[in-house]
């Protein structure tokens, strides 16, 4: 007989790599939890380590290496997050470990499938001359390495790509287009159906007629499968104590998406000027008024020059919480999540309009609805597959403690920090990681400055990217972290080491330079 600590060893492991979350779909205005038939709010946050410009190095896809995911995923659950959006993920990678943890944890994942790297995007200045079988076989690959995992939420075909009024014009066409070729390789080769989508600028002049264009029902012009299945927004209307429901406009997008027949959500949101952040906007968002938005994603979750990161990571790997995550943990809490799960009363028995040009309201944006055919070969491609693509299946997670260090807002070092499987969606305040007792201290301490700290891309607000794939120019951190005073905190803080954030953070900026 095999003795006891084996067989409870065994049994663990099969216990991991049982499925934490069940896939989600879409029914109308919103997303469902497809066993449970609850509806799925997505409350998260972008996640991108390193940043645009980290990938293609071998050191920027966010979601290949375990140790860091462990990390954040623990980091996470705390807060209370249930969905990550990756902008670029290198499909030839292995995502398993990574994508397991978070799945045990109840997050989601929404994935765009462009990358910064040339041809592996629609340039928006042309996306006649980008769409071609080299960028489709990408993007394809991308849908084989994240199809067969239950939290794989959905994938943006593309983000920003219409930026103004003139942008409008070319490239609606090739973003149904690329959204229809995505649908038909996913029916073809994976064993459900996954969300396609779009992430879109938040310009007025082309909001609501992207919208429309995208959602409207092709099927007069023969084309039934290019429309998209969720919409999102990267919007930062909501700026400070000082906004409201109406001064941000976010009455106004309650009433341009009342009637919309796919889920839309915040792909990015969290202004940052003035400082610090306060995010009031997050009861807004969750809150009764609001009931037709399925959520957001906060930008951002790594700390770089554009001040948007709610956490610090240094090069070796340690990480500082930032006033900004305290915050949004204290706003989450706030959030009435069976408030969330209900259905929404409105959103039944909607039917998509048929695309035709009384949808659009700009003498400038397209109502072409004649959707381009897929380029020579891409039909042979989808029918066939990519050859020779990984694809992901979740494994077990044996690992449960996080193994590198992390520092509070006050500078104390995080004791006990671990994920806690679950089953089901994360949700606030569901999980305590094994970690939360009191108040922190509320002496004030810095992490000190690294050259090291990772960055993140940015996508909106300052873009220089033609392309689809994160959309904008990358921004080194200048290193510093955020000095703030934590009243409250849902870690046990080692009042010990409440000084060793300083030595981390030297021990990573040498390792940096090194």
């Amino acid at each position: 007989m095999a003795p006891l600590t084996s067989i409870f060893a065994s049994l663990c492991a099969l216990a991991a790599t049982v499925s934490a979350v069940n896939p989600v779909v879409v029914q109308e205005q919103e997303f469902i939890d497809s066993s449970t038939n609850e509806r799925f709010v997505i409350i998260g946050v972008d996640y991108q380590p390193g940043g645009q410009g980290a990938y293609g190095t071998g050191s920027g896809d966010p979601l290949s290496n375990a140790t860091a995911c462990l990390r954040d995923a623990a980091l996470m659950q705390e807060l209370g997050v249930n969905t990550i959006r990756s902008y670029n993920v290198d499909p030839t990678l292995n995502h398993d470990e990574c994508v397991s943890i978070f799945n045990s944890v109840g997050i989601y994942m929404v994935i765009d499938v462009n990358s910064p790297l040339s041809g592996q995007s629609i340039d928006r200045s042309d996306p006649s001359g980008s769409y071609t079988t080299s960028y489709l076989e990408h993007i394809f690959s991308v849908v084989e390495a994240f199809k067969s995992y239950p939290n794989t939420l959905g994938f943006f075909a593309g983000n920003e790509i219409i930026n103004d009024v003139g942008t409008g014009q070319a490239n609606p066409p090739y973003i149904r287009a690329v959204q229809r070729d995505l649908k038909n390789y996913i029916s073809a080769h994976a064993d459900r159906t996954i969300p396609v989508g779009y992430a879109a600028a938040d310009v007025a002049e082309v909001l609501e007629d992207t919208w429309a264009y995208l959602q409207c029902n092709n099927s007069n012009n023969g084309d039934p499968d290019s429309r998209s299945d969720f919409f999102g927004l990267n919007d930062y209307s909501w700026c400070g104590s000082d906004s409201s429901f109406t001064i941000s406009g976010y009455n106004t997008l309650v009433s341009t998406f009342s009637n919309t027949t796919i889920p839309v959500f915040f792909s990015e949101y969290g202004c940052n000027k003035p400082e610090p952040r306060v995010f009031d906007e997050v009861l807004a968002l969750y809150g009764s008024q609001m009931t037709v938005m399925s959520g957001g994603l906060v930008y951002q979750w790594t700390q770089d020059s554009s001040d948007y990161g709610i956490v610090q990571v240094y090069s070796n790997a340690t990480v500082q919480l930032l006033a900004d995550y305290d915050t949004l943990m204290t706003q989450y809490s706030k959030i009435n999540v069976t408030l969330l799960e209900s259905s929404n009363g409105t959103a039944t028995s909607l039917t998509p309009p048929s695309c035709n040009s009384d949808l659009i309201s700009s003498d400038g944006f397209s109502t072409d609805f004649n959707i381009p055919d897929p380029p020579s070969g891409a039909e042979a491609l989808i029918s066939s597959g990519v050859s020779s693509a990984p694809t992901g299946s979740i494994v077990s997670v044996t690992r449960t403690s996080v193994q590198v260090a992390v520092y509070a807002t006050n500078g104390g070092q995080l004791e006990n920090l671990e994920i806690t499987p679950v089953s089901g969606a994360n949700s606030p305040g569901q999980n305590s990681a094994g970690v939360s007792t009191g108040a922190a201290s509320t002496h004030t301490s810095s992490a000190g400055s690294s050259s090291g700290s990772s960055s993140a891309s940015s996508t909106s607000g300052g873009s220089t990217s033609t392309a689809s794939s994160g959309g904008s120019s990358t921004a080194s951190s200048t290193g510093s972290a955020a000095s703030a005073s934590s009243s409250s905190g849902a870690f046990k803080i080692d009042a010990g080491v409440a000084g060793s954030a300083m030595a981390a953070a030297a021990v990573g900026a040498v390792a940096f330079a090194l």
